[in-house]
This record gives C-alpha cells, structure tokens and sequence, in this order.
C-alpha cells in the first residue's frame, strides 16, 4: 500500500506533490531543516503518549531555534481522519514541521504491524559505528533522519541496527532507538547525549520494579560482558539484542530480565492507551 502524505496547513488539509511507498521512502521529499515525531496506532484510532511526543517536537523545535505552539487538538482530530480515510487500520505516522514554514505539518501515514513474535523470542543482532554519536542528540531533527541512511543503507545482511558510540567508545543509541545493557545485574543506558524516547519514559517507569536502573552508557569494551541488552522504540516496544559486533550477549536469547521488562512495558501500554 502507498503511503497516505497530507499536508496540514492553516486553512485544512491539502495533498503533496509526491507519492511514495512508505515513511522511510517519503522522508527523502521532507525538509533537512525540521524536526519531527514518529509512533504508532493501536486499535485504528489509539495511541500511546502523544502529548508526551507533542512535548518533544515543541522542545525540538526550540532547541533548533524556531517557535512551535501546537494545536494539540486539531492533529488530534485531524491524524483520526487521516487514518480512517486511508483505511489501513493501524499505521504508523509522522508528523514533520520545517523551520521555514512551521505552521504547515507534514503528515504521513503507513501500514502497521508490531514487531513479529519470532524476532521477540530469537533476539536480533547489532553492530557498533565507531565515534558516531550525533551532536544536539537531544533534538529529533530530520537532519539526522536524512543522514542516518548512510548508515543504515551501510549495514550488513542480518543486522537490526546500529548503536553509535561516542568518541570515548559508549554505547550511545541507535539509529532511531535507545539502547540498554544489563551488567551485574543493573540495567545502563545513556543519560546524556542521546534522544530522550518516548518509549524509554516508560521502560524507566517500570524498570526500577525490576532491577537497579543507572543512567550512564555502558562501553564498547564491556560488550563481552553484559548479561543482556535491548533497545525501546516507540513503534517496537523492546527488543531483545542477542548479539553485538558479532559477540555473544549472555547465553545468546533474550534474558529473564528484559523477558520481565517486557510483560511489565506491555502491561502498562495496556493501561494507558487513549482515543485521539
């Protein structure tokens, strides 16, 4: 199915000029200069902390130096009408907004499925990029939308994706993922230097129920070390990794902890859903 792109302006909806097959083919026609946010629906017309998403494209957006005030609202009712006309039932989306023309939204829709139940109980394999870390992390800014596909376009057959590491060899994030490792027993992921994701407010909510939680990254020399390790995207969940750089993490499939970690995000997606 085609990607379904409206453009939101100050007097309704318009169409683009451009089709394309899927978000990632669409983002190649999206500005370089903007910032944006992507998730999920559940149930056609749920969705899990938008506002917390809507906070993030505000905050974004300052940190790249333009104004954005949301009418939270009219996107609200506006992605509800989008979705039900395209008619796909669950979809993934994204909202982009350009520094040149922030009172006009780019909205973009695709067909959802979540992550198969195979990937979850195998595990996926991981590589490293070496002194990778992005500058202003914190921004989710289509700059790095457009430069992370040489990365991703680099990546083996077989490999989920790539954690970037900072000069100093941490662990940083990944491509459009936060990253945690488990070591002696206590769950690390980066603090600082790295986007704030949505679905890592929850893990960080439900976590501390579970094991220890400390906010600094673990380092590339620790790899051989860890008990395990996952990564959190809003449209994924978590994701258990079994290998990185081609070393074995713990036994080598998902471990009790994230498997815990896991029913415990659910059980609180569960809780929270809400109606656009």
């Amino acid at each position: 199915m085609p990607c379904f792109i409206r453009l939101l302006t100050p007097s309704g909806l318009e169409p683009v000029d451009y089709t394309a097959d899927s978000l990632a083919d669409a983002a190649q026609y999206e500005p370089d200069n903007g910032i944006y946010t992507v998730t999920n629906t559940y149930q056609v017309t749920k969705v899990l902390k938008l506002d917390a998403h809507l906070d993030r494209m505000e905050d974004s957006a300052r940190r790249a130096g333009f104004h954005l005030e949301l009418d939270r609202q009219r996107l609200r009712t506006t992605l509800r009408e989008m979705i039900l006309e395209a008619g796909y039932g669950d979809v993934r989306f994204r909202v982009t907004v350009s520094k040149d023309r922030p009172e006009v939204f780019i909205i973009s829709l695709e067909p959802f499925s979540p992550p198969s139940q195979q990937l979850i109980e195998k595990g996926v394999s991981c590589i490293t990029a070496a002194n990778s870390a992005r500058q202003s992390a914190e921004t989710k800014s289509t700059a790095w939308m457009h430069a992370r596909k040489a990365l991703s376009d680099a990546m083996p057959e077989g490999i989920y994706d790539t954690f970037l590491l900072d000069a100093d060899g941490y662990l940083m994030e990944g491509l459009g993922a936060n990253f945690y490792a488990i070591l002696d027993g206590t769950l690390r992921t980066a603090g600082q230097g790295v986007l704030k994701g949505i679905a890592q407010q929850i893990v960080l909510e439900v976590a501390p129920d579970i094991l220890p939680v400390q906010m600094d990254a673990a380092h590339v020399s620790q790899i051989d070390q860890l008990e395990e390790a996952f990564l959190t995207s809003s449209s994924r969940g978590i994701i258990p990794v079994v290998e990185i750089d081609h070393i074995q993490i713990g036994n080598g499939v998902p471990g009790t902890l994230t498997k815990k970690l896991i029913a415990a995000y659910h059980a609180w997606v569960d809780a929270h859903l809400q109606a656009l």
